[in-house]
């Protein structure tokens, strides 16, 4: 077996046929610029939570190859001179991304790439591995957090993942959108985030009877201890027990409860049931935990039904994103750079939403100086500058006759430096920064623009100088001019 992580050696193998072709046809240094997009997804909403671009410079930043590796790729007939410059690899491009926990939106580039195509072409797996899982789950758990309007939802989802990488992975994005905590202890390990711990009904089982095995559990965790009520059953038998034990080994000690935890049963009426007893018991602060497969719509159902948790374990549904498994990430050429001279480049199809918009280009959004909200998203050329704009007409690059003019705004731009010439110059953050950020980068946004169903269309715009050159580019395809 490789000695080699197989997490580091990340290639389809046609991004490696290329390259080595490239190399073969002396094009190998022709300066490229790619992008990374993605495509809309109704069931995820208006907007997307950008995420994995740390993992893209944790993999990149170690990115070399084996003897074993290059030995492999030399039986799968790859040529001797490619095989020698993958030795001695070094990583030369430059990226720029929208940093992680920024809400983002279809059709505009969350990473811009520029390099020599070899290098930059082999990135696209690398880039769209990481950034359409993490951006998944980023995206949906900051669905549930909102769902839960400010009660804690914690990320349970281990045993249900699609690999160890993808959990922990996804612990990670689920905390920088908005969880609390992981029942994951490798993603609190790497990724120093809140763990947390309760019990499964087989603690319970292995107990002579209900009572002594919560006794047990308390005695041994008594700052943590949140018991699991509905093994047998839960407000007749679970519910009592835990708070004798509340009673009889906690206060003893001076300690109090965390909370209890079910899942399983109507979870809305039975934590309205808990909540009456528990407070009549004297634990107003005990804390009811529900788990169940949840995801955004059945938490607001419970919680528009009276439910009175206080905190959601959400697994799942949510690393598996089972209501839409699949990030539509793209990676796409922009144009590559001839004698000192940009390029630009297009992809076209009959299907309009797939042709592609050309460019090396800028990522702006516009605030409205008075409110703070985002007003749209837009595209430009890199030569222009907003900056300094006192107004700009904005208009829909579909429908060119939709036109609107805005002032009192600012300008800022979305894409940061994160490799210059190969090397990581981004400050890292940590995810606890990063959750911060993303929080405040939400409330951003007007509510018609977050709501689950049938949000407000954003608009990401396109510069006239932009929609121009990519206007040019189909007409010339089209009158015969490629």
């Amino acid at each position: 077996m490789p000695e080699n992580n197989f997490c580091d050696f990340l290639f389809d193998f046609y991004e490696l046929a290329q390259a080595n072709g490239f190399l073969a046809e002396g094009i190998d240094e022709t300066i490229a610029w790619f992008d990374v997009y993605f495509r809309p997804a109704k069931e995820l909403g208006g907007f997307f939570i950008a995420a994995g671009i740390e993992s893209v410079c944790e993999k990149l930043s170690r990115l070399h190859f084996s003897e074993e590796e290059l030995a492999f790729l030399q039986k799968k007939g790859l040529d001797e001179a490619f095989i020698a410059y993958l030795r001695n690899f070094s990583f030369s491009c430059d990226i720029w991304a929208v940093p992680e926990g920024t809400p983002v939106f279809a059709n505009e580039p969350v990473v811009k790439i520029r390099g020599p195509v070899i290098q930059a072409q082999m990135l696209e797996t690398i880039l769209l591995l990481n950034l359409n899982h993490q951006t998944l789950v980023a995206t949906k758990a900051n669905r549930l957090v909102r769902s839960a309007q400010g009660r804690e939802v914690i990320e349970f989802g281990l045993r249900k993942a699609h690999g160890a990488d993808a959990a922990a992975s996804g612990a990670r994005a689920a905390y920088i959108a908005g969880f609390t905590a992981t029942s994951n202890v490798d993603a609190s390990f790497r990724h120093a985030i809140p763990s947390f711990t309760s019990m499964s009904p087989t603690w319970v089982q292995l107990f002579e009877n209900e009572k002594d095995a919560f006794a047990a559990f308390a005695k041994r965790y008594p700052d943590d201890c949140v018991l699991l009520i509905d093994t047998y059953d839960c407000i007749d038998s679970g519910l009592p027990n835990a708070i004798a034990v509340f009673d009889e080994v906690l206060a003893p000690m001076g300690k109090r409860p965390k909370g209890v935890r079910i899942e399983s049963g109507d979870l809305a009426y039975l934590s309205k049931k808990i909540r009456r007893i528990l407070n009549e018991a004297g634990y107003p602060d005990c804390n009811i935990y529900a788990s169940n497969s949840l995801d955004e719509y059945i938490i607001r159902d419970m919680l528009q039904n009276g439910a009175r948790v206080d905190a959601f374990l959400a697994g799942k549904r949510l690393l598996t994103a089972a209501q839409a498994p699949v990030m539509g990430g793209i990676f796409s050429l922009s144009a590559i750079e001839t004698d000192g001279k940009v390029v630009p480049k297009i992809k076209i199809s009959e299907n309009v939403a797939k042709i592609s918009t050309p460019c090396p280009k800028l990522l702006w959004r516009l605030f409205d100086n008075e409110t703070g909200k985002a007003i749209a998203d837009l595209l430009t050329m890199e030569d222009e500058d907003i900056s300094t704009c006192k107004e700009y007409e904005l208009f829909d690059p579909d429908y060119v006759w939709k036109r609107k003019t805005v002032s009192g705004f600012v300008a800022r731009k979305l894409l940061v430096p994160y490799f210059v010439g190969g090397k990581d110059v981004h400050k890292k953050k940590t995810p606890d920064e990063i959750r911060a950020y993303c929080m405040e980068q939400i409330d951003s946004l007007w509510e018609e623009v977050v709501r689950f169903e049938y949000p407000h269309n954003y608009y990401v715009d396109l510069s006239q100088k932009l929609w121009d050159c990519k206007q040019k580019l189909i007409d010339d395809y089209y009158n015969g001019k490629k």
